[in-house]
């Protein structure tokens, strides 16, 4: 009887501080996110390029760049004080840069793969050269930045990173089916939306997204709901949360040759890609690489990124395929235990 009585005491004070709860979280702004000290060494347009302060007493030699997709922020990878990846990385030893993105104006409608892979991130490895004072720079794309990391490697052979690492990047667009149901060329008019609108709006972006899994927001707002006296649940749900909906456009042109010549031709995967009149020959990647894939990514599918490993000329090469999402894979409590170590590791003994 007593435990009875104890377990529905226990569930009044839940439903209690979920009243609470909920009425602060209504009330309070939106969660700061991006702590980790940082400084602006280069920007460009829409570009920004940051130097996290380092904090340990030894640092690795070869400096790390990341690059993310032009139509995320940056800040998911530096959420909060213990689930930072940035934070995780510069803790280690690790001197790392990041190249962030602002939302496309008018005049930057007409970015293409050759902006961001012939001049933007040749542009910002230059800089990290020059402010690390060290030649050798090792990159790490997430997603679409992976797929710009992996152009820009394919288009300079003869200058190639220290090290390549890709988190869940797409390669066979074909296997990425839900993507490619809805754009389909058959219905989907892509020039006369970016004709009609410049650059593509965020909406239309994370409304692609939110179409791969309709009921996350719902069943997500319900987990919040059940969760909502436990402030750690809390803090974390709302760091995402504003991360999943801060979505940015994409330049018009960018995204006409992403449906184009990647989704509808799949030249990548076909290792028939051009840029800027130069072949993006996936066999001319030579540097060490690493990729990182989810095994529950509805984003990008392992079938849509396994063929990475298999194209590249990198004699030393490896993938890993770890428990997870799309980002829970790289931010979140799993990252913390799972990929951060794993890479770590790995890239470790190749940053000396």
């Amino acid at each position: 009887m007593s435990a009875t009585a104890d377990r529905i005491g226990g569930e009044v004070e839940r439903a209690i501080q979920r009243s609470i709860k909920g009425l602060e979280y209504f009330a309070s702004p939106a969660p700061v996110v991006g702590h980790t000290p940082k400084d602006v060494v280069f920007e460009r347009g829409t570009l920004h390029l940051y130097h996290y302060r380092p904090v340990a007493e030894e640092i690795y030699r070869i400096p790390i760049l990341i690059v993310m997709a032009t139509s995320n922020r940056g800040y998911i990878l530096d959420l909060a004080p213990g689930q930072s990846f940035v934070e995780f990385m510069i803790g280690r030893g690790y001197d790392v840069y990041l190249i962030d993105w602002s939302p496309p104006t008018s005049a930057d409608s007409a970015l293409r793969f050759e902006d961001y892979t012939l001049r933007f991130i040749p542009e910002c490895v230059q800089r990290v050269r020059e402010d690390s004072g060290e030649n050798d720079v090792t990159v790490i794309g997430y997603c679409m930045g992976g797929v710009l990391s992996v152009m820009w490697a394919a288009l300079h052979p003869e200058d190639q990173p220290a090290n390549l690492v890709c988190f869940t990047t797409p390669i066979d667009f074909s296997r990425m089916e839900l993507f490619a149901k809805w754009s389909d060329r058959r219905y989907f008019d892509v020039d006369r939306l970016v004709d009609s609108t410049g650059n593509v709006p965020s909406e239309l972006i994370f409304t692609g997204f939110e179409m791969l899994r309709p009921a996350t927001r719902i069943a997500g707002q319900i987990q919040l709901w059940e969760n909502m006296w436990d402030e750690s649940f809390v803090r974390s749900f709302r760091a995402f949360e504003r991360w999943s909906t801060d979505t940015l456009p994409l330049a018009g042109e960018y995204f006409r040759e992403t449906i184009k010549e990647l989704i509808w031709e799949n030249r990548l995967h076909k290792n028939e890609l051009v840029i800027g009149g130069r072949h993006a020959d996936l066999r001319s990647i030579t540097a060490p690489l690493l990729h990182a894939m989810a095994e529950h990514d509805h984003i990008v599918p392992y079938a849509a990124a396994k063929p990475l490993i298999d194209h590249v000329g990198s004699a030393d090469k490896e993938e890993i395929v770890l428990k997870g999402g799309h980002v829970s894979l790289v931010a979140g409590p799993n990252a913390v235990k799972r990929l951060w170590p794993r890479l770590d590791a790995w890239l470790g003994v190749r940053s000396v």
